[in-house]
């Protein structure tokens, strides 16, 4: 798969702006001609004809590490999705212009990149009135990606509720699941990864059905042998606050997928803590009987409000997080 580091992709995005689709593939140089003489040159002795030329092979990846996690390109993307892009509600043209940005910036890494378009209703998202519309996952898969074979999936929400720049929710999220993008492109996971900004995941009412409509519209799409095909889920939600790394399982009780994220996170040497939590997109996949796991929750005081912004997010945090999700798609984890 063909990459560009993370940082240079990121800035050709900045540069180019938020659109439904990135510059046009650059177009390859003209042999140069040359000039002719009017003079007749000697005719070679043929040749024997030579054996066709075979395609040249793309070296093998090397395997993936934890160490291979860009925290600043990760920063990068909070700062864009944050600081620039700001309050993006799933039905809002804020988000559309979010999810145009990160499929160029996935396409830009090398991924086949789909659009999952589904209905959201409107409601009311944390004391404001939201209209009902359109929303989208943004899918990315490497070349070749076979649903039907065993593979992982990391997801991050892309929307935020209306009030909110969403710097730690779930900006946050989105930088580090674009930053193991840039280290996947590069590196060799232990199994095929799936890569899902997924739209919708905020409020729009107080119960559980009110809530995470992208990933429940993408876990619904599935058919019973993709499903089947999925070894784990990761949700990065609220990942750049704090110094440890929760690690929620859905259910409370001992959850296989539970520690094996907690395993890759000690191998990553990376603090983390143990917690129960249903509230981000893990739940789209466990309550439909697939193994899911919430990374990130810790609390903060600008949650859900204007102050959710760039300075809230902590660097070194994205990369304790990043390191962990790195470690827990290496080979051999």
């Amino acid at each position: 798969m063909r990459t560009q580091p993370a940082a240079a992709a990121l800035l050709v995005l900045l540069a180019a702006g938020c659109s439904a689709s990135g510059p046009g593939a650059e177009r390859a140089p003209s042999p140069s001609r040359q000039p002719t003489s009017g003079v007749a040159t000697p005719t070679a002795e043929p040749t024997a004809p030579t054996e066709p030329t075979q395609p040249t092979a793309e070296p093998p990846k090397r395997p993936l590490r934890a160490r291979d996690f860009d925290t600043p390109a990760a920063m990068a993307v909070v700062r864009h999705l944050a600081g620039t892009i700001g309050p993006r509600h799933a039905t809002s043209p804020a988000y559309r212009a979010a999810a145009a940005w990160t499929a160029s910036y996935f396409r830009r890494l090398g991924y086949d990149v789909r659009r999952e378009r589904f209905a959201v209703p409107g409601g009311d998202s944390w004391g404001v009135p939201v209209e009902a519309g359109a929303s989208w996952n943004v899918v990315a898969t490497p070349p070749g990606f076979q649903p039907k074979a065993p593979h992982l999936v990391v997801g991050a929400h892309l929307d935020t509720v209306p009030q909110a720049p969403g710097a730690e929710d779930n900006a946050s999220g989105v930088g580090v699941l674009l930053a193991v993008a840039q280290a996947l492109a590069e590196g060799e996971a232990r199994l095929p990864v799936v890569l899902v900004a997924f739209g919708a995941e905020e409020p729009r009412g107080l119960t559980d059905a009110d809530h995470h409509y992208g990933s429940r519209a993408h876990v619904a799409a599935l058919s019973r042998a993709e499903r089947a095909a999925v070894r784990g889920m990761l949700s990065l939600d609220r990942v750049g606050v704090g110094s440890v790394v929760p690690v929620c399982t859905a259910t409370g009780g001992t959850d296989p997928a539970q520690e094996q994220a907690l395993t890759a996170a000690r191998r990553a040497r990376v603090p983390a803590q143990p917690c129960v939590n249903r509230s981000s997109d893990h739940w789209s996949f466990v309550r439909a009987g697939l193994p899911g796991v919430r990374i990130g929750g810790t609390s903060y005081t600008g949650y859900h409000s204007p102050q959710d912004v760039v300075s809230v997010v902590d660097e070194a945090q994205l990369g304790r997080t990043g390191r962990l999700v790195l470690s827990w798609l290496a080979p051999g984890s």
